[in-house]
């Protein structure tokens, strides 16, 4: 079993991830060794208000987004669609995505990316 605390867990700042506006917090909640091979990232993302995170496509890969918190606008494949609390988006493997915050809160939310072989 593992356990884990928020002040124990890896917390990054990226800056304009895949050419967006802005940054991201991530924290990891659990880490690679955790994942093991059927995945690569189990985390909870923030987004400030005007903040996105850029279209970008997953080859081997599948990601879905769960939102926690705030308001926002999903792109999937070139459609936007509205993103609030509870919703969940999936982007398949060989499809593109991305997230903009449009509200005056943080946009929180899960991402976890998972491996399709």
């Amino acid at each position: 079993m593992m356990k884990t605390k928020a002040e124990e867990r890896k917390v990054e700042n990226i800056d304009r991830p895949f050419g967006g506006a802005g940054f991201v917090s991530m924290e990891h909640l659990i880490g690679q060794e955790e994942m093991g091979s059927a995945g690569r990232l189990f985390a909870s993302v923030t987004l400030k208000p005007f903040c996105e995170v850029g279209h970008h496509e997953h080859h081997g890969e599948s990601e879905t987004y769960y939102i926690l918190s705030g308001e926002g606008m999903y792109e999937d494949n070139g459609v936007a669609l509205p993103a609030s609390s509870g919703d969940v988006f999936f982007c398949k493997d060989g499809d593109g995505h991305g997230i903009k915050n449009t509200g005056s809160k943080d946009l929180v939310f899960i991402a976890l990316i998972l491996s399709s072989k």
